[in-house]
């Protein structure tokens, strides 16, 4: 098997042009083995996607809230609740 090093020292021995085309040979073999690997492999954001419709939402609190700020604000709200729940009855 060739090494890097000696294909380099073969491909010097190369004309400019030639050389050029190399470079152009390699690139599009390389450019044909991402196309091919890239093919097997499913966008994260499509796994994601899947993901998300296959969840069961029914027991998710605060579904109609369509504000973003006021979603997370709410579920601050019901988390100090809980802890002040818990506080208070740990103590007691």
């Amino acid at each position: 098997m060739t090494t890097i090093d000696e294909a380099l020292a073969l491909a010097l021995r190369l004309s400019p042009k030639e050389r050029v085309q190399l470079i152009e040979r390699v690139a599009s073999s390389l450019e044909d083995a991402l196309d091919t690997t890239s093919e097997n492999q499913e966008h994260w954001g499509r796994k994601l996607s899947a993901l998300l419709d296959e969840m069961d939402t029914t027991d998710w609190d605060a579904l109609d809230i369509d504000d973003p700020v006021a979603w997370v604000k709410a579920q601050r709200e019901q988390d100090l609740a809980r802890l002040d729940d818990y506080w208070n009855t740990s103590r007691g």
